[in-house]
Formats: C-alpha cells, structure tokens, sequence
C-alpha cells in the first residue's frame, strides 16, 4: 500500500517528498497593486513549515481586469517591467519553497465569475450569466462572448503568466480549468453555446484548455511543471460530466501534462465545499473525500499521476484513497487553514482529525459564503503571525469578510483607473 509520505516523481523528473498537497484556497490576501506582500509571505511561511509534498497557490489571474476577488493576485506578460515586481514574486517562490516542499502557481481567468460589485466588464464562453436565488443573483452581470482573437489573446495569456512564474523561480503552474472559471465555461455545454470551432462537441468545448496547455508548454522548460484542475463534473443536470472529463483527460495525455487535481462544481452547484445536490457526490461527501468514486472512473483513461482534493480533514480518509491505486496525491485545502502543521501531525501520529466548525445556517449559499469566511479569517490570523482559531465566530467572520472585502474593492478599482492612465 502507498504511504502518503512516500516521495512521487512526476513525469517532467520533480520529485514530490510526500503525496499530501496544500490544495489551492481563495486567499484574496494581495497588497496594493494586487501583488504578494509580506501577508502572503508569512501564510506560506507557516505552510512551507508544515510538512506538505507540494503547495498549490491561490488563484493568480492572468487579466487584470478579472478576478475572483478584489484581492487577488495578477500576474501577466508585463509585471516584470515594473520595478520590484519581479522581487516579490520571487520572494514568495523562495517562502513556499522554503521547506522543501514544490510550489506551483494556480493560474486563472474566472470568466462570469466576477462579482459585479468590481465593476469590471465581464466575458465568456457564450452571453450567460451565473445563476443564483434570492439577493445573490445581483452579485453577478451578464457577460459578454469572447471574439475568437480574444480567445487567441487569452491563450497568450495564460503562457505569458506561466513564463513569469517561472522567471519568478516557482516550480511549475496549475491551468484551473475547474469550479466555474473561464475554462470550465468553456468545457461546459451549459455555459458554451457557441457555434464556432470553439464550441459545440465536447473536442471543440475543450479546445481552449489543450490550446493553452500547449502554448504554455512552448514557453517554459520542460523541467518546468505544467498541471491541470479539472472538473469531474459540473453537478449541474445538462453539464460537463463525468465522461467528459474522462474524454478531456484522455486527451491531456498526449499534452505533457505532469498530474491533473480533480475537483468539482462551480459557484452555481458548490461540490468543492461539499454542497452538491448530486446523490453521488453526497454519498462520498458523508464519508470525506468528495470527488473520489469520480476518480476511480476518470483513472481509468489517465496515464498521468492524479490529485483528488475536497473534504479531506482525517489521515484516514488520506490512506484510504491512496490505497484505492486511483490517485497518486491528496489535497488538502480546508483544513490546512485550521491547522497549517497538519503533515508533521499526521507523521508524528498527531491530531490526526481536524474537527472543522460547523455552521447550523440553512440557507446553503449563506452557510457556505460563512464557511468560506471562518477559513480565510484564519489565513488573515496566520498572515499576521497569529495562529489560526478552532471555532472562529460564523456571523463575525462573515461580517469582517464583507468590511475587508468593501475595502478590498475600493482599492482595486482605484488600481484599474491608474493602469487606465
């Protein structure tokens, strides 16, 4: 049986020291100018300190004029021509390696996934809007269909940030073609109605992410890691699947692609916080692990190493996928904001479950926008230097998420009219 602490060695000759990964989190924790500040720096310093394999990055965008959040994190082709930008990012390379662990950069677009409050035009596979009930549904805009030459710019995009991480000294980057974001509009027959060589059959849907996986791999080292977030499926009835994903992974076999991270759902059906309705995600969500049966079927096709993530918080449920021969890595997202010393723990035979607080709200998108608050006002402690706490407040949490976000926004907007000129 495969231990989590043996070493993998991925296709491009990286040797991973163990197979637990820091999954990527929203840690919306830039400084002005959306770039890493010491924040950042001392979060990862306390990760690196932990004992993982890898770290995953938080979402970095390659558009500064689309984000996740307005605090957010941008690298592009032009970063590196202001002064001490290229210091930073380097900075923040040298921290997450510190411990010996590889350090990849999740790179992303997120598409209509774009808080209308930002006040940024928003773009997409096709003319769709996300989707939500109640006050939520003002939190987004229509967005706009992507020109096929905007398609083509963004591939570039997306190289041009790959090229600059690894300027920067990062070990590699992660196309997220997972949760919702550009791409995964792009892979989903719900959100592409396109009629042009990028949409249609699923070959076409999944144009953009070969595309962009092979621009990036023209433009770095191939010592240089390249992996992929993929959706095992949507949860949405008429959406990318699990077969499909299959398909994708099929063909990103042929890609130099060095491992794919499974995930799944969107901000319309949140199966990354264990909140599908799908009675298949459920079933492994009651037992942790969420997206594992999935893994089983997408295995099947993948002659590269996979990385499941999603409700990992006990070693047990760590060992158990491993065991199952169907993933080579675990991730571990959460919990790593409760407890950044987890790996050593768990080596030491120490708290080897992270009881992660519950929230008794109803409302599903309320209780999940409160879990998502309790883990990043621990990552706000930890980029302080301050420990993370066990049972954060859900409505104090959710209400200083709100109070830094307004702030977080004022100074994003204030960005784009300098960049503007």
């Amino acid at each position: 049986m495969t231990d989590i602490f043996s070493s993998l060695t991925l296709p491009n000759g990286q040797i991973v020291p163990n197979r637990l990964c820091k999954a990527a989190m929203e840690e919306n924790m830039a400084d002005g100018g959306q770039l890493p500040g010491q924040a950042l720096f001392n979060l990862y310093q306390q990760w690196a300190n932990g004992g993982v394999g890898m770290i995953l990055t938080g979402n970095v965008m390659v558009a500064p004029d689309a984000m996740t959040g307005p605090g957010g994190v941008y690298l592009g082709g032009d970063s590196f021509t202001q002064d001490g930008v290229k210091a930073k990012f380097a900075q923040w390379a040298n921290v997450g390696k510190s411990g010996g662990a590889k350090l990849y950069m999740q790179i992303s677009h997120p598409g209509r996934q774009v808080y209308a409050a930002q006040g940024t035009e928003v773009v997409s596979a096709s003319a769709t809007k996300v989707s939500m009930d109640g006050p939520a549904a003002s939190m987004f805009d229509t967005a706009r269909a992507l020109t096929g030459d905007e398609i083509l710019g963004m591939i570039k995009r997306f190289a041009d940030t790959a090229h600059a991480a690894e300027i920067a000294g990062f070990d590699g980057v992660q196309i997220h073609a997972a949760h919702g974001y550009l791409i995964a509009q792009f892979l989903s027959p719900l959100t592409n109605l396109r009629e042009d060589e990028w949409g249609g059959p699923l070959e076409n849907r999944a144009r953009l992410l070969l595309e962009i996986v092979r621009e990036v791999r023209a433009r770095v080292e191939p010592s240089f890691g390249v992996a992929v977030k993929l959706n095992s499926a949507d949860f949405q009835k008429g959406g990318f699947d699990v077969e499909d994903a299959r398909r994708v992974v099929d063909w990103l076999n042929g890609e130099a692609v060095d491992f794919v991270e499974l995930s799944g759902g969107s901000y319309e059906s949140a199966a990354m916080m264990g909140m599908a309705t799908d009675g298949r995600a459920q079933s492994t969500k009651d037992r942790e692990m969420y997206f594992i049966d999935f893994a089983k079927d997408i295995a099947q096709a993948a002659n590269m190493p996979l990385m499941v993530t999603g409700g990992v918080t006990k070693r047990k449920t760590a060992e158990a996928a491993l065991a199952t021969g169907d993933v080579d890595m675990i991730g571990i997202a959460r919990a790593m904001g409760y407890n950044p010393n987890l790996p050593n723990d768990w080596k030491a035979g120490q708290n080897l479950h992270v009881a992660l607080p519950v929230v008794g709200w109803k409302n599903p998108l309320f209780k999940g926008l409160a879990n998502m608050a309790m883990t990043k006002m621990n990552l706000y402690r930890m980029g302080d230097n301050k420990p993370p706490k066990a049972k954060p407040s859900p409505l104090v949490s959710t209400l200083k998420q709100q109070i830094k976000q307004a702030r977080q926004t004022a100074r994003y907007k204030a960005w784009l009219q300098d960049r503007a000129g």
